[in-house]
This record gives C-alpha cells, structure tokens and sequence, in this order.
C-alpha cells in the first residue's frame, strides 16, 4: 500500500467526507509504514457467524482453514504473533445460502474476537458477474494508444469519477481520484470508453498522468485541445444527443489544500472533442444567483464538488447541492436547486437558499408545502418517477436540527408544482438501516443513512439503490454492499441482497460467469451504467476487495435484476 494511502486511512474516518483525504494526501502527508513490533506473544483470531445453514470454510492470511456448520462463536486454530497482520475471508460459500465477512482485516495486537460473518439465503433472481478488472485494491491503469482498442486497455482503481452513456449505449468513464499508468496517485482527467457489446475499454483522450491542468480554449467552441482539468466528484448529464455533460468537480491547488470547480463542459462523441460552455476557467468560482426562478446569462451555480443530478423527459438539466472544502475539511453544504437548459445555455436558481449549511425543513411526511427543504446535502443518491418527478436519498449533510451527518431522508420534488415532499426515512442524521427479510416489501423497511451510494431506475419504474457509506443494520459505520429497491407506488423498501453488515469483502467467483454466491465488496463513490436491456454495471470506487483491504477498486461489475 502506497504511504500516501496510509496517510488517507489515518485521516479518513466513517462521517467524515469521502474526500477529506486530499487536504492531507495531496499536500503530502507521509510516514506510515509497517513498523517493528515484538513477536514474543501471539493471539487467536475469530469473531461470530450467523445466518448459516449449511457449511461454511473459512481462511485467514491465505491458508489457515475453518470450517463451519453452525452458528456462533469461532476461532482460527493458528495464533498469530503480535504486531502480525490478520485477514479473514471465504474460501467457500455454504449451498444455497451467500456469506460476507466485516471487520474482517486488521493487525494482532490482542486476542481478536471481532470478525463478523452474516449469512443469508441466496435470492433465486439477480445475478452479479464480476467482468473484468482486478480483485485487489491500488492497481494501475494500462492506457495503450489513445483511440485504439487493445485488450489490455483497463482505467487504474479510483474513487469519484463522472460517467455518462452515450447515444450508442457505450459507457463513458472521466478522471475521479486514484491510479495512473505509473502507480501514481491523485487526480485524473482520464476519458475512457466501454463498449459492453465487445467488452472492451479503450482509452480516449486527457492525460495518462495524475494532475493535469487540462486546456480550457476559448468558451463555446470546440477544439482538439480542449479538456477539463483533473477532478473527482463532478457532476455529469446526457443529453437527447448523446453528448457528455461535464459541471464542477474537486481539484486541488500546488499546496495540496482543495478547491472546486464550476466550469460546465460539452464532450462531443463523434468529434471526440471538449468545450468549455460557462462557468469560470479557475478554480473556487463564486457562481451567481441571479434572480430565483429567471434564467439569464450571468447565472451559474458556485463552485462544488459531489451535488445530485437528473435529466428530466424534456432534456434540462438539475442539480441540487454539493459541497466545498475549507483548509479543515467541508465548509460549505448547499441546498440550492438549480435547472440548466443545454439548447440556451442558461441556468436558472430554481429554490433552495442561496446560503450554504441551511438545516432541512421537513414539514409532514407525505405532504407537499412550499416551506419544505431538503437540508443542504452532498453525494445524495437520485431518480426520476414515471410522472416525471425527481427523487432524492440520502447524501452526508444538515438535518432537520443543522447536525451533520450521514442522512437516509426520501425526498420528491415535483417539477410541475415547485414544492418538495419528505416521503420516508429519519429527519435527523446516523440513522440505521432496518433490513427485516430478504426479497420482502414492508413498510417499515429502510437502508441506513449513506452517501456515495449507486443508484438507478429499472424498466418497471422502481428504484435501485446499491452500497455507500453508511450505517448497517446494527448502527456500525462504514461502507456497504447491500441491495436495495424502491417501489414509489407502494412506498416500500426491499432489501434485495447483499450483506446488512459494512465493511464485506467481495466475493469474485469466476470472471465473466454470473452465480448466486457473488458480491461486490462493500464500497462508494463508484461508476455506474445502465445498459439497453436494464442490467447495472459497476466499475471502481473506494471499497473492500476480494481479500478484505479497503482501498481504490479497479473491478468492473454487471447485475441483472
């Protein structure tokens, strides 16, 4: 693990932003390291399984095997010294039922007592297929020539980047923060193409490197130059065209403290070019309001990283919210919502104050009142309703009380009437996820409060929601690998699969073979698609791998429900 990886686990911890990181990593935070520790003693390593029905085999640091038929309480037979380095994962899933493994990785200094293993009944529909990529953390990329499909061609592991489908049904992947093609670490403006037709990614245009300037050219027009400097955590759009929409994002300065754009870009890909079409050509730009509800040229919303988005059956743009860090961390949330019209080129301020950190306004669940706000918010999760409404989930931000937090609060705006609605979920902050049984509705099911999760709409109208960083069914913070849907006309969660516990390691199976037993690892701030026959597909983000370490993922995944 790279030093500067250390550096982010000493400084990233569950509540705080996804992000916080790069106010140490870029501005060089070091040290770590493996220390010497004395090996005079040594301890054993368990935890609980529950769940199972059938057998079990568990392995810890790659070869010591346990078998397990029952629930309860377990224990590897081989001690491991101290200042030793412990790793639980499955070597084989029992018939019929899927395990995860959480809290399963850490170093001995003590008798370990803590992995928990949770099993449940493997769901007779949806499938995951591990496709391509790796199943350990911190790989880099292998760029080949740019425009020239190669085989071997695959974006290096990270966090936070933009994606967006094009008019062909190919996935289009841009920048985030994580590898290069020399290992290196930071921010990227990488743009890479997936045809899911040939499986194959080909890397596009933007630089192989980490930190790139890019090359703004002159507004409104394209160029073969052009192109958006490094980021992660952007927001991103497709238009009726197919064109790629590109707005705001965070960078950072020589200094390594952090700053955010809001530069809004067009990729064309026919021509396989960039345009800047508004918005400051530096960094921290101080947006403008304008009036509220009244487009106008002046208009752009402020600087931002991590704000939700829609694309609405007239083709307009939304945006709400997002965020912007200080020298400490995050300084600003905001609860603004914004529309932009790609065929004028004009943004309005729809409604939202115009002030960042505003506490939600709730009003009574189910019932729409022009005083109901979300509160300000980032990472929020985000889809739109046959009747054209769009919804909102989560995200880290302000509760009803200004507190911030992780949030699990449904939200509906309708875009005929102009007002927001609280349709589910806690009005304060750190609630946890009430998972009762698998693959069945209720009312009072919920998913914990998360940010950075994954979230779709299939062809029936109902809402998918896949991992973040939240809170599990027991309260315990971390990232999740847990499936949920939404049913808008009954007002119901399912709990679909996954594991109600955070932190799961991944279970890979055979690359390209889809089975019951296979999970992506818990994670957030992960690429998503959709594809023309509604299958889900995932690369990336910050997560668990295939062996329990949390770090930058490379794996590329489709779900069929």
């Amino acid at each position: 693990m790279p030093l500067t990886q250390s550096c982010q686990f000493a400084v990233r911890r569950h509540g705080a932003w996804p992000m916080v990181f790069l106010l140490s990593t870029l501005a060089g935070c070091g040290g770590g390291g493996t220390s010497s520790s004395s090996t005079a003693s040594a301890y054993t390593v368990g935890g609980t399984v529950s769940g199972l029905s059938g057998s079990l085999t568990l392995q810890d640091d790659g070869g010591d095997n346990l078998t397990l038929s029952s629930n309860g309480p377990f224990t590897f037979a081989t001690p491991l010294p101290q200042g030793g380095l412990y790793s639980v994962t499955i070597a084989s899933q029992p018939g019929g039922s899927t395990c995860a493994v959480s809290d399963g990785t850490g170093g001995v200094s003590a008798k370990v007592s803590t992995v928990l293993v949770q099993c449940y009944a493997t769901p007779a529909t949806g499938r995951w297929t591990w496709v391509s990529g790796f199943n350990v953390t911190d790989e880099a990329g292998a760029y080949g020539t740019a425009g020239t499909a190669t085989s071997g061609s695959l974006p290096g592991a990270r966090q936070a980047p933009s994606a967006w489908t094009d008019a062909n049904g190919n996935f289009w992947l841009f920048g985030g923060y994580g590898f290069d093609y020399n290992a290196n670490l930071g921010l990227l403006n990488d743009l890479w193409e997936y045809e899911p037709a040939v499986r194959q990614w080909v890397w596009m245009s933007g630089s192989e490197s980490v930190g790139s300037n890019g090359n703004y050219g002159t507004q409104g027009q394209a160029a073969a130059a052009n192109a958006p400097p490094a980021r992660g955590g952007a927001a991103s759009w497709t238009d009726s065209m197919g064109q790629l929409w590109l707005f705001g994002g965070i960078s950072s300065q020589a200094s390594g403290s952090a700053v955010e754009f809001n530069d809004l870009w067009r990729f064309q890909p026919a021509t396989g070019q960039w345009t800047w079409m508004s918005g400051a050509d530096t960094s921290n730009g101080a947006g403008s309001y304008g009036t509220q509800g009244v487009a106008a040229s002046g208009n752009v919303p402020p600087a931002r990283a991590f704000p939700t988005t829609w694309v609405d059956s007239a083709g307009v743009f939304w945006l709400f919210g997002g965020d912007q860090y200080g020298s400490s961390g995050v300084s600003a949330y905001f609860s603004d919502l914004w529309k932009y019209d790609p065929t004028s080129n004009l943004w309005t301020w729809v409604s939202g104050s115009s002030s960042p950190n505003a506490a939600g306004s709730y009003g009574t669940q189910g019932t729409a009142a022009p005083t109901n706000m979300p509160g300000s918010r980032a990472a929020a999760m985000a889809w739109i309703d046959t009747a054209g409404n769009l919804w909102m989930m989560g995200g880290q931000g302000k509760d009803q009380n200004g507190n911030t937090g992780g949030l699990n609060d449904l939200w509906r705006y309708g875009t005929t009437s102009g007002e927001w609605t609280w349709m589910a979920g806690a009005a304060t902050q750190a609630a946890s996820g009430n998972y009762g049984s698998r693959g069945v509705a209720a009312a009072g099911n919920v998913p914990g409060a998360r940010s950075g999760a994954s979230a779709w709409t299939d062809a029936s109208g109902n809402f998918w929601l896949f991992g973040g960083d939240g809170y599990d069914q027991s309260g315990n913070g971390g990232d999740l690998s847990d499936l949920w849907e939404y049913n808008p006309g009954a007002g119901q969660w399912t709990w679909m699969s996954g594991s109600p516990l955070s932190q799961a390691t991944g279970n890979y199976g055979t690359q390209g073979v889809a089975a019951p037993g296979n999970l992506p690892g818990a994670r957030e701030q992960a690429a998503r698609w959709i594809d023309g026959q509604g299958n889900l597909w995932l690369f990336g983000g910050l997560g668990i791998d295939s062996l329990g370490q949390q770090d930058d993922l490379s794996d590329l995944w489709s779900f069929a429900p």
